[in-house]
């Protein structure tokens, strides 16, 4: 783990309140006129407990129903995020999120070191549904938890809402210098990758696999030795070191 183990590490999140049933049509909708998100996927409930702990915090744009619904993220059936982390090595086996994260999978993640959270935790069928103030709003919270949990890298997913929250319009997907961040901590990482959602039909877990093999793997390198491969071509031509590729469709 980064910086610590976790042998002092206990459940903490709270169970899918749907007994291990996958939500029904009214559980879905019930899960959206709430309101409410899902309880991040941290080492410890807090962000104080949980610092210099994370190797890689991974944020969503915001939660679907089903995430919402059984408390677990990337939890609908044909989300791309657990196969594509699982295939490149990240996770020790693929994650099945759609009834709920075990207490197996919580721990895996935590020795891990790895988080997982939101820019936004407003539920919605499609990210394209928030606001624009949600989004800045979010991204300049993350800003501000980022200096507290300290992870080694964060890696946002979905580039539309990367350039909202960040006004950074012209942002691609891959490495971003943190000097480029105003207000960033430069000792983490910035990364943005692809939405994983099934409705993104220009990522396969395939490739989606080879874009976080880069990230996984630059969590061993220093953001400075990042920054001399962006700016001399020197990463052979991989879409996590380039930031040549762009992603049309988010959601």
């Amino acid at each position: 783990m980064c910086g610590e183990d976790v042998v002092d590490w206990r459940p903490w999140r709270s169970a899918s309140t749907l007994g291990g049933d996958r939500p029904s049509k009214l559980a879905l909708e019930r899960a959206v006129s709430s309101g409410l998100g899902r309880q991040d996927v941290l080492p410890f409930p807090g962000d104080d407990e949980s610092a210099g702990m994370l190797r890689l915090l991974i944020v969503g744009i915001n939660p679907s129903p089903w995430t919402a619904a059984v408390n677990a993220p990337f939890a609908r059936p044909g989300n791309r995020f657990w196969a594509s982390l699982a295939r490149a090595g990240i996770t020790e086996y693929e994650v099945d999120a759609s009834r709920g994260l075990s207490r197996r999978d919580e721990r895996m993640l935590a020795e891990r070191g790895i988080g997982i959270t939101n820019l936004v935790s407003r539920p919605t069928a499609r990210a394209s549904e928030l606001t624009p103030v949600e989004l800045r709003a979010g991204g300049a919270d993350l800003i501000e938890r980022v200096k507290i949990l300290r992870p080694r890298a964060i890696a946002i997913l979905g580039v539309t809402a990367f350039r909202v929250a960040f006004s950074a319009p012209k942002a691609g997907a891959g490495y971003h210098p943190s000097d480029t961040m105003p207000g960033w901590p430069p000792t983490t990482q910035v990364w943005v990758l692809p939405n994983p959602s099934g409705l993104n039909a220009h990522e396969t877990i395939a490739s989606l696999a080879e874009k976080w093999s880069d990230v996984w793997s630059a969590t061993g390198a220093e953001p400075e030795d990042l920054i001399h491969d962006v700016a001399s071509g020197s990463s052979d031509g991989h879409a996590g070191l380039t930031r040549k590729h762009a992603d049309p469709a988010q959601h």
